[in-house]
């Protein structure tokens, strides 16, 4: 049996952020500013999965210190037989735990980039291109939690409620609930999930906007109509001239999310003028990305090489080399889906500033030869130095 004493303490951890639990450095980190959320720096992404420690975080209230000796999840709803509420225990022993290597993405990522291309600041989270993250998920399908409740004929959604301040809820169709990769996750990348990630329990719906993917669950609705909530009326929507409102509802909710790209560079970048490997994601949502073309100042468009699986609701990785010339540069990188959706030049505007997917101007400067050499002499000797300072420390240890 799993054993929940350990992760009860590391749940209720002190932190110099009372908002959060875990260490938000800048050199891992990029804080938005609100004491909550922390994108992750594109230029240190080592590897297909987000090591935890630097996996974005979006929250709306401060990270809930829950104790797994008590929680319970909580399935009801008029489109369900039988209440039924399960343990922590429950979830971890008494149904079958699948993994699932998914990519979870704030639908406001890249609002701050999406300002400067319409001149407008938005509301919300000033989000750079950090806003996003995949890892290796664990845990039990929804649908083997709803179905020992007895889902009626009528029912036709179902929504998850968070047990942080503002009770976090969004309903999903039923059809999305019972998909074979709608996870309530007890654990992330091999461990048990942290507090700032949804300890005990969240949700995983794949290839929708983040805010979907439910953390710290409480409970389980099963409707047998449509359920309206500030997350799929005013909060979540796109509201502008292009998407035509439907009461009660500001505008379209958003739901599944559209093909973007990300390069793996600082904003702005600064490179050598010797050969690169440049490197980046590209995520389609619930498709697949089928292509990936990148396109130096006014050259042509050119193929990436794919270097990950290709698989619904997770990103891809891709890479070119380049051998740039000294002066300023700009990369543009653009991602097609296996839909034929590519990527837009621009985004239409909408009032919260969400789904910017434009194909992005990414400034990169190239140092001169002569530049180039001094830096790579600075950091030869620096080099130098922390080695013969260790030298000379084992030497007075000897």
């Amino acid at each position: 049996m799993y054993s929940m004493s350990a992760r009860t303490t590391a749940a209720g951890a002190s932190s110099a952020d009372p908002k959060v639990v875990k260490a938000t450095p800048e050199e891992l980190m990029e804080d938005a500013g609100t004491g909550l959320d922390y994108g992750t720096r594109p230029d240190r992404m080592p590897g297909y999965l987000t090591p935890t420690d630097r996996f974005y975080l979006r929250s709306h209230a401060p990270t809930p210190h829950l104790d797994a000796a008590t929680w319970t999840l909580q399935v009801e709803g008029n489109g369900v037989h039988e209440p039924i509420a399960y343990t922590y225990d429950d979830l971890w022993n008494r149904f079958p735990l699948v993994s699932v290597n998914r990519t979870i993405e704030c639908a406001g990522n890249r609002r701050v980039l999406f300002g400067e291309e319409v001149g407008r600041t938005f509301e919300g989270t000033q989000w750079g291109r950090g806003a996003i993250g995949t890892a290796e998920w664990t845990g039990v399908r929804l649908r083997d939690l709803l179905e020992p409740a007895g889902i009626t004929p009528g029912a036709c959604e179902v929504m998850s409620e968070s047990l942080d301040e503002i009770r976090a809820r969004l309903p999903v169709p039923l059809a999305k609930a019972c998909a074979d990769d709608t996870l309530v996750a007890l654990a992330m990348n091999g461990e048990v999930l942290p507090a700032d990630h949804g300890f005990p329990a969240r949700l995983v719906v794949s290839g929708w906007l983040g805010a979907a993917s439910i953390k710290w669950l409480g409970r389980i609705q099963v409707s047998d109509h449509p359920l309206y909530v500030p997350w799929n009326t005013e909060d979540y929507v796109l509201i502008g001239p292009d998407f035509p409102a439907a009461e009660p509802a500001r505008g379209p909710a958003i739901t599944a999310l559209p093909v973007s790209s990300l390069v793996e560079l600082p904003w702005p970048a600064r490179l050598r003028p010797e050969p690169q490997m440049i490197r980046g994601r590209a995520f389609a949502g619930e498709n697949r990305v089928e292509r990936v073309q990148y396109r130096i100042d006014d050259g042509p468009w050119q193929d990436a090489l794919i270097t990950s699986p290709v698989t619904p609701g997770v990103w891809v990785r891709w890479q070119f080399s380049w051998t740039p010339a000294p002066g300023e540069h700009t990369l543009r990188v653009r991602a097609t889906d296996d839909q034929g959706n590519t990527q837009p030049d621009s985004t239409s505007w909408n009032e919260l500033g969400y789904l910017q997917t434009s194909v992005l101007a990414h400034p990169v400067c190239v140092e001169s030869p002569m530049r180039a050499l001094r830096s790579r002499t600075v950091a030869r000797g620096r080099r130098n130095q922390s080695i013969g300072a260790v030298q000379r420390a084992e030497d007075s240890v000897s």
